[in-house]
């Protein structure tokens, strides 16, 4: 039997399971979407995110329409007219294209939900590995930090800072940020969500340590750094891979969350928290500017979520393989299609 790879299986499981690819296929059409937004805004809408046109007024069949009518109601979605123009509508306080506010404003969800994430994971990894292979002093420093962390809910914390961080901003050394760059959310995000990765990579590395391949490289002469790098972190990547993912649709959540309340993207910049948050005051008259960029983050936090669960499946070692007949291939058994 010719013998293949865990990654190689791993492939092969998450190649069988139909759904996943599905959901993987509709999260890349949703970032294809957004990354198209510059095409739509110059060559279809002709305006851009934060252009208002609240005293102009757009042709419909031959017939003159208000953008932003005197009561404040934005006009209704164009699906069919003005050649692409106002294709979803406008918002109700500037008359913004709503379709090119969309585009743009996924184009920063994804953004935060994606470097946040991975900044928690990059110091997860870090503090795990240390708190896992050193244990001791270095264990309970960190165990005890990360669990100062972990006793506040996660949502009220993230308020607290994103309050606090919109109004003066942030001032580490030479390192300075306005209340309203997009690098506050991103680094609050990652801040509150970083104890709930590095407690299971500690556990993980705890384990690991006391295996025969980490006592025969120490016993080669290998340094603290190459066992963790070079031993302990390749055997942490299928765990990695799958916190990543999940992690993403969490902070994707958690930004909507905050830029809903106003304390997680600031203008000039729009996320579909924000447009959530200026479509509320207008849900009884003009329900698509909340629908619209909420129905955007279910899929985007569900396609992520199936897409993660699929990576989990397909990764786990401990899945029960058969053996095919005539293709003397490992196969798993029972995967999900």
């Amino acid at each position: 039997m010719e013998g293949r790879s865990p990654w190689y299986l791993a492939y092969r499981r998450l190649r069988r399971n139909r759904v996943a690819l599905a959901f993987g296929a509709l999260f890349v059409a949703i970032v294809v979407f957004v990354l198209a937004a510059p095409l739509w805004a110059d060559h279809v809408a002709h305006t851009g995110p934060n252009a208002t046109h609240t005293t102009e007024k757009v042709e419909v069949d031959g017939e003159a329409r208000e953008v932003v009518n005197l009561e404040g109601r934005p006009i209704e979605p164009l699906f069919f007219g003005a050649g692409g123009e106002f294709f979803l509508g406008a918002d109700g306080r500037l008359g913004r294209d709503e379709m090119v506010r969309l585009m743009y404003g996924g184009r920063v969800s994804i953004f935060v939900g994606i470097v946040s994430t991975l900044i928690a994971t990059l110091l997860a990894t870090a503090l795990g590995l240390l708190a896992g292979y050193y244990r001791g002093w270095a264990d309970a420093a960190i165990s005890r930090t990360l669990d100062v962390i972990w006793a506040f809910p996660v949502i009220l914390l993230a308020i607290a800072l994103g309050l606090s961080l919109a109004i003066g901003g942030l001032q580490v050394g030479p390192l300075s940020l306005s209340g309203s760059s997009i690098w506050v959310p991103i680094l609050i995000i990652a801040f509150v969500y970083t104890p709930y990765m590095a407690r299971p990579i500690r556990g993980a590395v705890l384990s690991l340590r006391e295996r025969e391949f980490v006592e025969a490289a120490v016993a080669q002469g290998a340094g603290p750094l190459r066992v963790m790098f070079g031993e302990l972190l390749p055997n942490l990547l299928s765990t990695l891979i799958v916190f990543f993912t999940l992690g993403v649709a969490n902070s994707m959540l958690l930004e909507s969350t905050l830029s809903f309340l106003g304390v997680g993207v600031q203008a000039p910049n729009t996320s579909w928290g924000t447009m959530i948050g200026g479509g509320f005051e207008l849900i009884s008259t003009a329900p698509l500017l909340t629908v619209i960029p909420g129905t955007m983050i279910l899929l985007t936090v569900l396609a992520i979520n199936v897409l993660g669960d699929g990576l989990r499946d397909a990764l786990d070692p401990k899945s029960k393989l058969r053996l095919e007949a005539h293709s003397g291939i490992a196969e798993p058994e029972g995967t999900a299609v």
